[in-house]
């Protein structure tokens, strides 16, 4: 909404939510979320046409149209639990927009949900008209976090699905004009309503398939004495594969990947196609099994045993220049050492101590519904401690882990963390983020992943 108040001076743009603290940090000089550039866009537009507020039914009331971002979190019980789309929250927007609505709208589903959503909706709103028309219309989001702006400026595509009557393809033309004021024509496609939802899930799931793919083949690297790094650049060079989403790490993370493929796979269940399904499942149980081996990893390393051993680890967010920890791999990999009796000492630039433990003692799936809905202040795990600097996270530790790829951790003293570890001092990169053999050469036993084993490993069971 920000870049298209800065892209669209003439468009008045308001953005509302229920919640009052969220609206009054956007309001503030700290904004609630960390992306690189969005300052700048929301204080160049704020209290021009750019507006927070919390008075959701009056700007509803006035806008000609309206797009819904709402959690769309996924179900943890009742029919489709741990797998489908949850539409509460989409339910409800779409009630409310019924009710104070006195001229036609243009609705625009933002938020990533299941196809045939637009189908529900659009019967919430007709049966709820009161003489109003209403256009239903998708629009799925492909920025990325941590380029969000960049990409937002510049769009590999825009894509608008809409119905195929006259109307229908009226509210698509309106939000076209949106978009072109910046986006060259060509980039901004249309489709129907279906294609477009299915898109956003089909690109995701093809994107996460392509980390399962090369995680995969970091296994195979290690059991082989092959770089994967090496074997990846040499596939990227194929023209048809090309080069990116193709880093081999200790799994993906982010609130879309494991949740849409999820959602994927129920939509395929609920078309009779258990065959499809299948498929996708196996791209989040590579992922699964990437840190679960990770975690094998590090305490078959450690003589078997990391309980009551410090461990540091770098980096909490899902990927680098984000403060975004949603379904951070972070959170398995310290849940297995938890689970282990390890005391675990983690630094990440972005993150604050009170979401670490929030992330560390919710459940699954509980990250995606509204605070005043997620379970009261969890208990503290107590053998975690935040720190604010990677040095003070090694000190002390018999290892270190590199959980995001954050740039700053190229280029610490490793030496001088070294100096501050008990010996053997071990360095699980979880990220490729150093360089193995530099380490070696300080007297660090180095586990990074897909790259040839480290002596110490070459005994050790992969999966303990």
């Amino acid at each position: 909404m920000a870049v298209i108040a800065l892209k669209c001076p003439a468009i008045e743009v308001a953005v509302v939510d229920i919640s009052v603290s969220r609206i009054t940090a956007w309001n503030s000089d700290q904004l609630p979320i960390y992306e690189p550039g969005l300052d700048d866009v929301v204080k160049s537009c704020r209290g021009k046409n750019l507006f927070f507020s919390t008075d959701v039914e009056k700007h509803v009331a006035e806008a000609d149209i309206i797009f819904v971002s709402v959690n769309t979190p996924t179900k943890t019980r009742g029919l489709g639990a741990g797998k489908a789309a949850d539409l509460t929250y989409w339910e409800s927007a779409a009630r409310m927009i019924a009710d104070v609505s006195k001229s036609d709208k243009i609705v625009v589903e933002k938020s990533t949900v299941p196809v045939k959503t637009a189908e529900a909706i659009e019967k919430i709103l007709t049966h709820n008209s009161k003489g109003v028309n209403y256009q239903i219309l998708s629009n799925p989001e492909f920025l990325a976090e941590g380029t969000a702006i960049e990409d937002l400026f510049a769009p590999d595509r825009v894509l608008i699905g809409g119905r195929e009557t006259p109307a229908g393809q009226r509210a698509i033309k309106a939000l076209k004009d949106v978009y072109a004021n910046w986006v060259p024509e060509e980039r901004i496609l249309c489709t129907n309503l279906w294609s477009a939802e299915l898109s956003k899930l089909a690109a995701n799931a093809f994107l996460a398939q392509r980390i399962s793919s090369v995680n995969a083949m970091s296994a195979l690297c290690e059991a082989t004495g092959a770089d994967v790094a090496e074997v990846s650049h040499a596939v990227g060079k194929d023209t048809r594969i090309g080069h990116k989403f193709l880093n081999a790490s200790v799994g993906f993370g982010g609130s879309c990947f494991q949740k849409d493929i999820l959602n994927l796979v129920y939509i395929c269940e609920c078309n009779g196609l258990p065959e499809v399904a299948n498929y996708w499942k196996q791209v989040i149980k590579v992922n699964d099994y990437q840190k679960n081996r990770f975690v094998n990893r590090i305490v078959s390393s450690m003589f078997n045993t990391v309980s009551g051993k410090k461990i540091a680890v770098l980096g909490f967010a899902f990927k680098k220049d984000t403060g975004d920890t949603r379904e951070t791999p972070a959170i398995d990999v310290c849940k297995g050492l938890l689970g282990d009796k390890a005391h675990i000492s983690i630094y990440d630039p972005q993150v604050t101590e009170e979401q670490i433990q929030r992330d560390l003692s919710m459940n699954k799936f509980d990250w995606d519904h509204p605070v005043h809905l997620q379970p009261m202040s969890p208990s503290s795990v107590k053998q975690v401690s935040v720190v604010w600097d990677a040095y003070e996270a090694a000190k002390g530790a018999h290892g270190l882990c590199i959980l995001t790829e954050w740039d700053e951790f190229k280029n610490l003293d490793y030496k001088k963390i070294y100096d501050s570890m008990p010996k053997p001092a071990f360095v699980f990169d979880g990220r490729n983020v150093v360089n193995p053999q530099k380490l070696r050469d300080i007297g660090f036993i180095v586990y990074s992943i897909g790259k040839p084993l480290d002596s110490w490993l070459k005994d050790m069971p992969a999966v303990a």
